[in-house]
């Protein structure tokens, strides 16, 4: 009886152990689940948003690793991403930090944002004007201005439409310099204009390293307003965003 005690317990951690490394397996080559702690990305995603990352759509480097080990340099089967994706990458400045924005310039791009308006290449990025929206969940409740940008299409790519808040055009990154995004990096910016940090920062955030991108945001699995703690099971029902579940990031 003792032998087969024993043997049930060996059994269990055996369990126990290939379920884990099933875990990382999934984790490091396929999806990475993410939520979003902040605005920036308003309104495509929103504070208490869940989401998916494909890890596997950019190649993979050192951060595709969980803690990411310092084993390698660079990408494997390593790809650009197409303007418009939003992605997740670690902060340039400690290369831990995990950050969410919209990949605006590619290497060799130019970019500018003069008077609120963007600029690629020394073209004014088409935006158009949507009207108010009341931004909730994020600091104090207030109403600004959304547009709908369009970049510029790229060889096989189709011409990407995305939603912008802006409080309005003369805010600290509305006027910026030209940046020059080096080789082997990108230029990022949140959606939420003058509520992000981003690649306009340079000391702050700045040019990202290709090797530093983690994925692309594929889809949102859950999503919760903050309205009900953990505890609170009777406010759950209210406090889930249901038309949120399972919609692409676009």
């Amino acid at each position: 009886m003792a032998k087969k005690k024993s043997g049930g317990w060996l059994e269990s951690i055996k369990t126990i152990v290939y379920a884990g490394l099933i875990a990382i397996g999934i984790r490091t080559i396929a999806f990475e689940p993410f939520n979003i702690p902040s605005g920036s990305m308003i309104p495509t995603l929103l504070v208490g948003d869940y989401l998916f990352v494909s890890k596997f759509s950019y190649g993979y480097s050192r951060h595709s690793l969980p803690f990411s080990p310092n084993i390698f340099s660079g990408r494997i089967f390593g790809r650009l991403p197409d303007r418009g994706d939003v992605a997740v990458f670690k902060l340039p400045r400690d290369n831990s930090t995990d950050y969410i924005k919209r990949i605006i310039g590619l290497p060799g791009d130019r970019i500018q944002v003069r008077g609120g308006v963007l600029h690629l290449n020394g073209q004014a990025v088409r935006r158009e004007f949507l009207g108010n929206y009341t931004v909730e969940g994020d600091g104090p409740r207030m109403v600004v201005r959304e547009y709908r940008e369009i970049l510029p299409p790229q060889p096989g790519v189709e011409p990407h439409a995305h939603m912008i808040l802006e409080m309005s055009d003369d805010q600290p990154y509305d006027n910026t310099p030209e940046f020059v995004v080096p080789p082997g990096h990108v230029f990022a910016m949140g959606d939420n204009r003058d509520n992000s940090l981003d690649s306009r920062a340079q000391n702050a955030v700045g040019f990202v390293p290709l090797e530093n991108l983690v994925g692309r945001a594929e889809f949102i699995f859950f999503s919760v307003d903050g309205s009900a703690r953990w505890w609170e099971v009777w406010g759950w029902p209210t406090a889930i965003r249901w038309t949120r579940i399972f919609t692409a990031v676009r």
